[in-house]
């Protein structure tokens, strides 16, 4: 792992970029350089869908600046709200986890910047390379945690305030 607390000057601005996002700070700089080959940087404008639920998963992205919202919609209904990502967030995890398809619908708030990653790729290197394997999925299991606590919260929150 990379302790150093500052970013090596050699590398390439996209490698820097994502050695810094908190997603994979610390990352080791041979991984950080196979993550590298399957990314680019890619900008949403407002309102712009990133993903549809049921749609075939192959991608994550590094939230760089701005906010997505993830929703879900059951037919005829408007969007439920499950909760919004902003810079230094992780968005989309169903691209490591079969049968990998969207579980839900991510939408820019606002223009976004990301890094994008294609997940197709990366789950070949994964099972080519365990030890990136368990490190990309040791730090999704992270992310899933967390936004299952989030969705815990407000399911809690709802079932307060319509007893």
């Amino acid at each position: 792992m990379n302790t150093d607390l500052e970013l090596p000057t050699d590398l390439p601005q996209l490698s820097r970029l994502m050695a810094a996002h908190p997603f994979l700070k610390g990352v080791s700089r041979q991984h950080l350089e196979v993550l590298a080959a399957s990314a680019m940087l890619k900008e949403f404008t407002l309102g712009e869908i990133i993903f549809r639920e049921g749609d075939p998963a192959n991608r994550f992205y590094l939230i760089e600046t701005g906010q997505v919202i993830l929703e879900t919609s059951e037919k005829d209904q408007e969007p439920a709200l499950i909760q919004t990502i902003s810079a230094g967030d992780v968005l989309g995890w169903s691209w490591l986890f079969p049968p990998y398809y969207w579980h839900f619908n991510a939408r820019a708030a606002e223009p976004t910047k990301a890094i994008f990653f294609y997940g197709t790729r990366l789950r070949e290197q994964c099972e080519e390379d365990r030890d990136l394997g368990y490190e990309l999925m040791k730090r999704m299991a992270a992310i899933i945690i967390e936004r299952l606590q989030a969705t815990r919260q407000q399911l809690a929150e709802i079932s307060r305030s319509h007893p």
